[in-house]
């Protein structure tokens, strides 16, 4: 009986995710219905016995892949059963594959095909020599091939070559065969890379590869990438090598390929066999299965790299916001001058100027008056200067007339990645239709200081710059996955319904741009929102996206205390309950935790609200509307080391890590170029993956330990003996990987471990 594909796309799923088919059928029951990730994860805990949004993601996207494979099913079972070919087994074996490769090898016999060379030997009557080959193994296959020669096949040379192509083809559409090969290729098959001819010169940066072995199943995602763009620029050649030392054949796959054949035997039939198998292993299979391996290959450097990028994103969306505080953001600029911009508070902008203390106008002192007569004229709190050319001569400046100041405000280096695109955007047109793009950035990077989320929501993920290879991956998975990164870091924050911009609430679970944008206009003509009821007052908003949204939606010191929070609408009874059961008003309890150290959440549970939604608004009561992002702090530059030319092996500085990846994290160290921290760097201990250690946005100790001036490179160390040992062979980046923010970005100094590519 066929089981029901239903039943097992949860039973699959469930056991990705390290959990249980009723939890994976009530997410799925959940998300089919409207219900977005943050939304299932934070408010229907009970239904789907607390799965987090991490294991929503990956359901999801088995969810889509597993229904794709049961229509792909369903339309190959009715292809063959047209034919008058289904079978009992075979529909149980079809029935029985986990995947799309598995699947499309069992319907290769039956798939409708262009006429092919077995074909064309059939029309010609040498299937009977073909089955007479494979039934008499003692018959000589040349004798045999003699009675076969008429007007259409010349000569026996052509009847045996007629009866091989038909015996190829049974070969390559054999599924078993096909998949003991494609296993014995994932184990014992070496990517190999080698340089085109002449392209040497042209394609120095990727000499690592013009002659480079290692295996399929250990090639690093970053090398992969860097290798195939090598072979799309037409510098390297690139081949799966499978047993390269066997002897004609004597390699482990002729011999499979020949197994299928059960032509181990001493008759000349037996040898005509072995020799048909290997020439369809080394003609046909191989080419086929290389192909496959190698799109295999790519899928999962992509992964890989997509996978470097969501987790780098989310590190930077989640960084410690500086709050609402007066700031003056800072644009570097030398011949163009440097441009200022003061917001307020809440973001909105004061005032801009831009200044020219560089050359070649070198106006110092009508610089530092214009910035000081800023600061002071809005009681500035924040000074954020911008990452790129000339940050460190205007940080300098900004410090010197700091100093002469009574009221001194800090002075923070900001992370200028995707400062640019914004200036640039239609978003930034619309809110500052009569400001210069160039003033634009600097409003960003003041902004970006004060909240980054909220910030960098507005620019195209892609263009914030923290990923490894995202030009070369496929863009609309990535922006799939980034998109997703971006919807959990803001409702996982939480948006002030008052204060956010339209690109900010378009993120929040249930809205989108077209609601984001009514509830802005709705706001901006009645005024500010005071309760979260209120939304249903605004075009186009239903209870489903009230639903969806409410909860992550913050209206501090509104008339209901509890949108401050993020229980949602739906249990403001279970929080009044418990209320009451303290004896308390509403606001005097909330942010209490002595008070309701003694609830006991079981005492609240009831048909609808189980225990985990209470103890999630006992948690909120005890802090409401609680940020999950660290406290704020910033990097400390060395003074006088402003240049690499300033850099010395054996320094100890204090850094921003403005990237990791794979095999390592690059950090801001202040010199425009930002210095690595090779993986084998990161700790005293064996470290696999950089992110145990460090994430986007940390503060980190680096030792110097290599400073290449002509190549830009930096090598650094967190490791306490400052020891800079070489990494292992197998594990070597071989080229530059990520992209950094600004002028500093793709820094890389470990000697030989990122050489190549540029992004």
């Amino acid at each position: 009986m066929t089981p029901d594909p239903s039943r097992r796309i949860l039973q699959l799923i469930a056991t990705d995710i390290a959990a249980e088919p009723r939890q994976v059928a009530a997410a799925v029951e959940l998300l089919d219905g409207g219900a977005t990730v943050p939304f299932v994860a934070r408010y229907r805990k009970e239904a789907t016995g607390g799965l987090d949004d991490s294991q929503l993601r990956t359901l999801a996207e088995r969810l889509s892949y597993l229904r794709e494979l049961e229509a792909r099913r369903t339309a190959i079972l009715g292809s063959i059963r047209d034919q008058g070919k289904l079978t009992g087994d075979l529909e149980q074996r079809i029935a029985g594959v986990t995947t799309k490769a598995e699947l499309e090898d069992i319907y290769l016999p039956f798939k409708p095909k262009r006429r092919t060379k077995a074909m064309i030997a059939r029309e010609n009557g040498l299937q009977p020599l073909a089955e007479a080959i494979l039934a008499n193994r003692n018959a000589d296959p040349a004798a045999l091939a003699a009675g076969f020669v008429n007007a259409t096949v010349a000569d026996t040379k052509a009847a045996l070559e007629g009866a091989r192509d038909i015996v190829a083809e049974g070969l390559a559409e054999n599924a078993d065969l096909l998949g003991r090969l494609r296993g014995h290729m994932k184990q014992a098959g070496r990517l190999s890379a080698r340089a085109v001819e002449g392209k040497e010169t042209e394609g120095a940066k990727f000499s690592d590869y013009f002659a480079h072995d290692e295996d399929w199943s250990k090639a690093a995602g970053h090398r992969v990438l860097a290798m195939l763009r090598g072979r799309n620029e037409g510098v390297l050649n690139l081949d799966l090598a499978v047993d390269a030392d066997a002897p004609r054949g004597q390699s482990p796959a002729e011999r499979m390929t020949g197994a299928a054949l059960n032509a181990a035997g001493p008759g000349p039939g037996d040898a005509w066999l072995r020799e048909a198998a290997a020439w369809t292993w080394r003609v046909k299979l191989k080419t086929s299965l290389t192909l496959d391996l190698m799109a295999e290959l790519r899928d999962r450097a992509e992964a890989e790299a997509i996978h470097v990028f969501a987790r780098n994103l989310k590190d930077l969306l989640l960084a410690a916001p500086a709050g609402g505080k007066v700031t003056l953001g800072v644009d570097p600029g030398i011949r163009t001058g440097c441009k200022l911009a003061v917001v307020d508070a809440t973001g909105k902008l004061l005032d801009t100027a831009t200044i020219y203390p560089f050359q070649p106008k070198n106006d110092l002192r009508g610089a530092s008056a214009e910035l000081a007569r800023m600061i002071r004229a809005h009681g500035v709190k924040l000074v954020a200067i911008g990452n790129g050319t000339a940050s460190r001569e205007s940080e300098k400046l900004v410090a010197d007339v700091i100093s002469a100041l009574p009221e001194k405000p800090v002075k923070v280096i900001v992370s200028e990645a995707g400062a640019s695109v914004y200036s640039a955007s239609e978003l930034a047109s619309k809110e500052f239709p009569g400001l210069d793009v160039s003033l634009r950035g600097a409003v960003s990077i003041a902004r970006r200081l004060q909240d980054p989320l909220a910030e960098l929501v507005k620019i195209e993920p892609k263009s914030i710059g923290v990923g490894q290879y995202q030009h070369d991956v496929d863009q609309s998975r990535l922006a799939k996955q980034l998109d997703a990164v971006v919807e959990d870091a803001v409702n996982a924050v939480g948006v002030d319904l008052n204060t956010a911009s339209a690109p900010l609430l378009a993120r929040v679970s249930g809205l989108g741009a077209s609601l984001a944008e009514a509830i802005v206009a709705h706001r901006d003509a009645a005024g500010r929102f005071n309760t979260r009821r209120e939304l249903l007052k605004v075009a186009r908003l239903g209870p489903k996206a009230f639903e969806q949204a409410a909860g992550f939606l913050r209206i501090p010191d509104g008339k209901e205390p509890l949108d401050a929070s993020s229980v949602h609408p739906e249990a403001y009874d279970v929080a009044r309950r418990i209320v009451a059961s303290c004896g308390r008003d509403l606001r005097g309890l909330m942010g209490d935790a002595v008070a309701l150290k003694n609830v006991n959440p079981r005492d609240f549970i009831d048909e609808r609200f189980g225990l985990p939604t209470v103890k999630d608004i006992l948690s909120e009561l005890e802090k409401p509307g609680r940020d999950p992002r660290p406290e704020f702090k910033t990097a400390t530059f060395t003074e006088g080391v402003e240049q690499i030319t300033d850099l010395k092996p054996g320094m100890l500085l204090e850094g921003t890590v403005t990237n990791v990846a794979a095999f390592g994290a690059f950090v801001d160290i202040g010199v425009h170029q930002d210095g690595l921290v090779h993986v084998s760097q990161l700790a005293d201990r064996f470290i696999k993956d950089a992110h145990e250690v460090v994430k986007a946005g940390d503060i980190v100790k680096v030792r110097v330990t290599e400073v290449d001036v002509p190549r830009k490179r930096i090598g650094l160390t967190m490791r306490k003996d400052g020891a800079a040992t070489a990494p292992k062979r197998e594990e070597k980046p071989k080229v530059r990987g990520p992209m950094q923010s600004g002028p500093q970005s793709g820094g890389n100094a470990f000697a030989d471990a990122l050489k190549g590519l540029r992004r």
